[in-house]
């Protein structure tokens, strides 16, 4: 089973896949701010929603950007995570159709190791006021 995580925008965006690309479910929702509170928890209420395990992911897909700085850089933070902890292959993509590119990346048994992030632009980080 594949997990996709697509993070560069307010709305985020998690699906899981059979190979070779059977969505099995799909859910978005609006992240903005608490992304990084609720990735994971989507995650696996999606897993078990699905009557899965943790155990059954065979690699995962994540969207590089370019998009939101913090956005980027959550989600490809929990794709390295979960792709380290479990030992399955992790790939990132730019494309447009990026869940078809990554499928097709982990069907040719390509692994990043490390997914970094792609902003596209410099970062726009606020200066402290004092």
């Amino acid at each position: 089973m594949i997990l996709t995580i697509k993070t560069d925008v307010e709305i985020a965006e998690i699906a899981l896949f059979e190979v070779p690309n059977i969505k099995i479910d799909l859910y978005t929702w609006q992240a903005h701010r608490e992304l990084s509170d609720t990735l994971l928890l989507k995650i696996e209420e999606m897993i078990r929603r699905n009557e899965r395990n943790w155990s059954d992911l065979t690699g995962i897909i994540v969207f590089a950007g370019p998009g939101s700085f913090t956005g980027l850089r959550i989600g490809v933070s929990v794709a390295n995570a979960v792709s380290y902890s479990l030992g399955i292959p992790v790939v990132s993509t730019k494309t447009e159709g990026w869940i078809n590119d990554g499928l097709q990346r982990l069907a040719n048994s390509e692994n990043e190791s490390i997914v970094t992030p792609y902003y596209g632009a410099e970062a726009n980080v606020s200066k402290p006021k004092k």
